[in-house]
């Protein structure tokens, strides 16, 4: 799989100019950012232990931090084992693991259509041959895992809270019958989830996790402090089987030995008590009402031809336009008349060739009210001479 590099240098380009307003970035919004509880927690830690946060550590992680995830677990009724927990250097690394663990040349792996960006990126390093589950306003739609395109597949990749790209989540029928279906074809289920505790809106509903042990189904799970502390840290989590676990270890280890240690400490130094029961109601009030800044903005100035994503949390609207519009193709021309930037929707698929072309993303967490008013307004405008 191979992106458009021109696009994606643009939007590299754009995102650091200072009169455009970029829509672009899948960064969380610094105003999230705990730095005083984190300032004191890495004072805490180079105080205290400086000879354990500043030498090497185990491959596995910091202990103590693993076992607050098994009980973080616990809490949500999903029973762990310390040795089904594996500490990563961010998320990415976890994708970056389990795609060299899983995939060789010409392996099969199932994905939503359109995915996450980032997982394309990263198993395509390994030459996977892709085949697509379609998604609709529920999320993954199960029952296009027939079982021959489940046959010799290696694992299926999804997002179920609040999909990167679309925004999406699926519905609990949806997972109920995905595990269901997994766990009847033998297809292990890589459950990515940074943004699960980003909900704004609705009920929470059970984790892939959770509902694959009551369908016997393999689920790892994939987790992230990025998004819910700070990206900076660098720093997330795999649960998985002891045996899948022992396996990332190895390849952990010829990576980078261990993810750092003094952000492990620090971290766990940081979310003690009640810390999240704190910090969390603010962070999803601001992204509620970024999202519905963004929201209201549109149906004010797209053209009604154009269709989006209403999320109930995390971070990004997926838009359509008329179909004659190739948001890559006039995203140059976005960037310079009106000032805004985006993603374009096609290099979420695996197939470039046969992928849509007039879809894009828009983040809504980092960009003022004023601000997306005016760019939405400015590329309501741009869209409605096209149609």
């Amino acid at each position: 799989m191979n992106l458009s590099g021109s696009v994606i240098r643009e939007i590299l380009k754009v995102t650091e100019r200072p009169d455009v307003i970029s829509f672009a970035g899948g960064l969380p919004s610094p105003k999230g950012f705990p730095s005083t509880p984190l300032l004191d927690a890495f004072t805490k830690v180079l105080t205290e232990t400086p000879e354990v946060a500043l030498q090497y550590g185990p491959t596995e992680g910091y202990r103590p931090l693993r076992e607050w995830i098994v009980q973080d677990f616990a809490k949500r009724g999903v029973q762990l084992n310390i040795d089904e927990v594996l500490i990563v250097s961010g998320s990415q690394q976890a994708l970056d693991l389990l795609g060299k663990l899983f995939i060789d040349d010409g392996a099969k792996v199932l994905v939503e259509s359109p995915s996450y960006l980032g997982a394309l990126q990263s198993f395509s390093v390994q030459n996977p041959q892709y085949a697509t589950v379609e998604t609709d306003d529920q999320g993954m739609i199960p029952a296009d895992i027939t079982a021959d395109k489940a046959k010799d597949a290696r694992f299926i990749y999804a997002l179920p809270n609040f999909q990167n790209p679309t925004g999406i989540t699926m519905s609990l029928e949806r997972r109920q019958e995905l595990v269901e279906t997994c766990a009847k074809y033998g297809l292990p289920i890589i459950e990515d989830d940074p943004y699960g505790e980003l909900r704004f809106e609705g009920e929470h509903l059970p984790s892939l996790l959770a509902l694959g042990r009551d369908a016997a189904a393999t689920v790892i799970r994939m987790g992230s402090f990025s998004k819910i502390l700070a990206p900076g840290l660098r720093l997330g989590f795999v649960i998985a089987p002891a045996p899948v676990i022992n396996k990332l270890v190895q390849l952990k280890q010829a990576t980078d030995l261990h993810t750092q240690t003094i952000s492990q400490m620090a971290v766990y130094e940081a979310i003690q008590g009640d810390f999240f029961e704190q910090h969390l109601p603010a962070v999803r009030e601001l992204y509620r009402q970024q999202c519905h800044f963004m929201l209201d903005a549109l149906s004010e100035h797209f053209p009604s031809s154009c269709k989006w994503t209403r999320p109930t949390g995390g971070m990004f609207i997926w838009a359509s336009m008329p179909e004659h519009i190739d948001t890559a193709a006039i995203l140059p021309q976005v960037v310079e008349e009106c000032k805004v930037a985006y993603v374009p929707g096609m290099p979420f698929y695996t197939d470039l060739n046969k992928a849509p072309k007039n879809n894009l993303r828009l983040s809504f967490v980092t960009v003022s009210e004023d601000k997306i008013k005016e760019g939405i307004s400015s590329l309501g405008r741009f869209i409605k001479n096209l149609s």
